[in-house]
């Protein structure tokens, strides 16, 4: 029988991408970490060694403690956040049981370095409307909860990455941008190996939406015309973002969970 301070692969599968996640922290040593340096999704990596300079990182969130195999170090670490009051688990079988399991894992060298707090910082332009939502939301949700974003100018966008060490994205001529038929978000997906097939389905009504091809499947009229509504009632483009987080969190669960659910009313057909 497992213990209550343990949870799966596949239960941490469940809330990985959706409002509920707990904090994620890899331990692993540098030198499991050395051998394969991807990351669960979402988490963020912590010295095991010293967990009283970080345990209030969590900010009152459950945690999930990751090491190479669940054993000594995220058990040990674990209990010292929960020493500290934090609800804390650790990860069964650890990172190895998750990379064989084939869950997605993020190539850490595609995140951008943290600034001073913590937090990786975006730019873009002003006014978002679908992709330059969409790709907050994922990356929020998938590889940096606490990410900042900044709207600004399209002809400032270069110079504020500059001057501000933020990472650019859909704007022309940087990583992070449309290529080919392929959105932002796309690229997204694929590039932070996200690539799950609720997500896939997600990147192409995005994509539909975002290039004027409703074709691509039938709910990217339905985006557009929820996005478009948004950016009427939002003046503040991080109002928008915080109304689209929610749009999107539909979305996903709609995507991973509901796409083969129908809703008729009323349940019965009237008597003739």
């Amino acid at each position: 029988m497992s213990s209550i301070n343990i949870i799966t692969p596949a239960k941490l599968q469940r809330l990985v991408g959706t409002p509920n996640c707990p904090a994620i922290v890899d331990v692993r040593t540098d030198e499991d970490f050395d051998a394969d340096a991807r990351l669960i999704p979402g988490s963020v990596r912590k010295d095991h060694r010293e967990p009283w300079r970080w345990s209030k990182d969590p900010q009152g969130r459950a945690a999930v403690v990751v090491c190479e195999q669940g054993l000594k170090l995220s058990q040990g670490v674990a209990a010292w956040l929960r020493q500290q009051g934090l609800v804390a688990e650790c990860l069964e079988g650890g990172h190895r049981a998750w990379a064989e399991a084939g869950l997605p894992l993020v190539p850490a060298e595609k995140i951008p370095p943290p600034d001073a707090c913590g937090r990786t910082v975006w730019v873009t332009r002003e006014r978002p409307k679908i992709d330059r939502i969409a790709c907050p939301w994922l990356i929020r949700r998938f590889i940096d909860p606490r990410a900042a974003f900044l709207f600004v100018t399209p002809r400032e966008v270069t110079a504020v990455a500059e001057r501000f060490q933020a990472t650019p994205f859909d704007v022309e001529g940087v990583f992070w941008s449309h290529r080919g038929d392929l959105c932002s978000f796309d690229v997204m997906v694929e590039e932070f190996g996200l690539a799950t097939e609720p997500l896939l389905r997600l990147a192409r009504i995005v994509r539909g939406a975002d290039t004027a091809r409703p074709d691509l499947a039938p709910e990217a009229a339905g985006l557009l015309a929820a996005s478009l509504g948004l950016s009427r009632m939002h003046a503040d483009d991080l109002n928008q973002l915080d109304a689209g987080m929610i749009l999107y969190d539909a979305f996903y669960r709609w995507s991973r969970d509901a796409t083969e659910e129908t809703h008729n009313w009323p349940s019965a057909k009237p008597k003739t």
